[in-house]
């Protein structure tokens, strides 16, 4: 029965860690990806849009951002948009597209990257923990109901703690590759 229960909270922890690597993947390093720019929000007809949604990106090469929107008209409220995002850079607009020369990474920016590192790996340890005591709670409550015998809800404790193990080493090396991105530039 508490079998039901560890099955139930793999997908819960996998979906976090599936965010998680989303947000490590916003975070700038010296390599220019789409990620950096997709999710900046665009006003465009008096409604926030993603800009994914509004045009092709590309990284023609390790330093720039392509940005070609779908149509002329979304050039500037586009550029408006990536001026006050925290790129660190502004868009160069070259007929109907948008250009952006990533600067290379100071040591403070990569110390600051790094705190930022620290913080949402933590945050993600948290929400695991969290998904592992509502499962232990579970479990327990199973246990004083009958439906899981004592024995089975200490090996089910020491099976949740395996898995939750697991997902923390995911995190781990998500953290360690995206920390030798920063330094490598």
């Amino acid at each position: 029965m508490y079998q039901e229960v560890l099955q139930k909270i793999k997908p819960d922890m996998e979906k976090t860690v599936s965010f998680f690597q989303g947000e490590l993947a916003k975070i700038r390093t010296g390599q220019a990806t789409p990620s950096l720019v997709e999710d900046v929000q665009v006003n465009l007809f008096g409604q926030k849009m993603p800009l994914k949604q509004l045009a092709g990106i590309s990284c023609p090469d390790r330093g720039q951002i392509l940005i070609q929107p779908w149509d002329k008209s979304y050039i500037e409220p586009i550029e408006k948009a990536l001026q006050v995002s925290s790129l660190g850079t502004s868009p160069i607009v070259e007929g109907a597209a948008l250009r952006m020369h990533l600067p290379k990474l100071t040591q403070e920016y990569r110390l600051q990257l790094a705190k930022v590192l620290g913080e949402k790996s933590e945050e993600t340890r948290r929400a695991l923990r969290k998904r592992r005591e509502d499962a232990w709670e579970e479990i327990q409550n199973q246990t004083k109901t009958g439906e899981i015998r004592e024995d089975d809800k200490f090996r089910a404790k020491d099976e949740l703690q395996k898995i939750l193990d697991e997902y923390n080493k995911k995190i781990e090396d998500l953290v360690g590759r995206k920390k030798r991105e920063i330094e490598v530039e």
